[in-house]
């Protein structure tokens, strides 16, 4: 089983007007540096403030007309689609998430008028009371990665990157439960089939990462992390993007706290624009050393729902402070 571009494209048709057509930036700073042209994909700009609403609406224009409502499990973006599409739809919405979710996404996603539970301190834990939810409640269960309406709402993001930018050479995509990496990359791959796709993740905790180099879905621990959107497992019965992420994917590549603290300093001081963690792997994994520029580039700003508070202490070169590591401060410069 697998997610083709006509599943891609019919996603496109099911969002449009709701979650499409988010701006394409230039980078002329990152294009100076680096010397080929630089694209940030703006998914910041969605209504929720995260690329997951296109998933979430596509899987939730999918349900039957009698269905009890929707449940899922989140690190927070996920779980907002979803709160937004249920409420739109006019169902219930039950978002599980673990205690490391910022406090931040929590309370956006009860904004939105769902039941948030949670759950331990792991995605898998969470993911385990929603599948409790679908089971006896009579929940439908929306991964926010394995499901192909999920994995097709996230690839029409590759549709409109090409779209805008058909000589885009390389993409570079951050790398969590794979659902984003592989729509964006299937449908990519589609219309080019040289394009280079690159997966990116934090170094610690990276469960897709550490599941392809095993041959198979392993599970990992989680920690914190300022990319806190890219934690989680990918399920050890995966069923969709450990496939499609082994087959799709030219590399993926790590990038340290110190690299993704940067990275969004740069964003800000450079680009003026705020940012989760998540966004700018891409960008931290060139600044590093760890991916070359061949030609065009895009990367994708998939959210904006951050903790501010933290976010305030990088950009004014603090010290930040994740479980038991402190990410040593440092005054931006280019």
């Amino acid at each position: 089983m697998t997610v083709t571009l006509a599943d891609i494209l019919s996603a496109a048709a099911t969002i449009r007007g709701r979650a499409d057509a988010t701006p394409m930036a230039p980078s002329v700073f990152f294009e100076g540096r680096h010397g080929h042209p630089f694209w940030l994909k703006l998914e910041i700009a969605q209504p929720i403030g995260a690329f997951k609403l296109r998933g979430a609406l596509n899987a939730v224009a999918s349900l039957p007309p009698d269905a009890a409502g929707v449940t899922c499990c989140s690190t927070g973006n996920h779980g907002r689609g979803v709160a937004y599409a249920a409420q739109e739809r006019g169902v219930r919405a039950v978002v599980c998430m673990s205690e490391l979710v910022p406090r931040p996404k929590v309370e956006g996603i009860r904004a939105l008028g769902a039941e948030v539970k949670i759950v331990g301190r792991s995605q898998d834990a969470a993911f385990a009371e929603s599948e409790r939810l679908a089971r006896d409640e009579g929940l439908v269960a929306i991964s926010p990665f394995d499901d192909p309406k999920v994995i097709a709402g996230q690839g029409t993001i590759g549709l409109e990157m090409l779209a805008r930018c058909p000589e885009l050479d390389t993409l570079l995509i951050p790398l969590s439960g794979g659902g984003l990496a592989a729509g964006v990359a299937a449908a990519a791959k589609a219309i080019n089939p040289g394009i280079r796709c690159i997966g990116v993740t934090m170094d610690r905790g990276a469960a897709m990462y550490e599941s392809l180099k095993a041959g198979k879905p392993v599970e990992v621990e989680e920690v914190e992390s300022l990319a806190d959107s890219l934690g989680g497992g990918i399920g050890l019965e995966n069923q969709l993007t450990f496939s499609m992420c082994r087959d799709l994917l030219d590399d993926v590549v790590l990038v340290t706290e110190a690299e993704i603290y940067h990275a969004l300093q740069m964003l800000y001081h450079e680009e003026r624009l705020i940012a989760e963690g998540a966004c700018v792997v891409g960008m931290a994994a060139v600044e590093a050393g760890k991916v070359d520029l061949t030609g065009p580039t895009g990367t994708i700003l998939t959210g904006r729902n951050l903790d501010m508070d933290v976010f305030t202490r990088i950009v004014t070169g603090q010290d930040v402070t994740l479980g038991d590591t402190v990410i040593e401060g440092r005054p931006y410069a280019a």
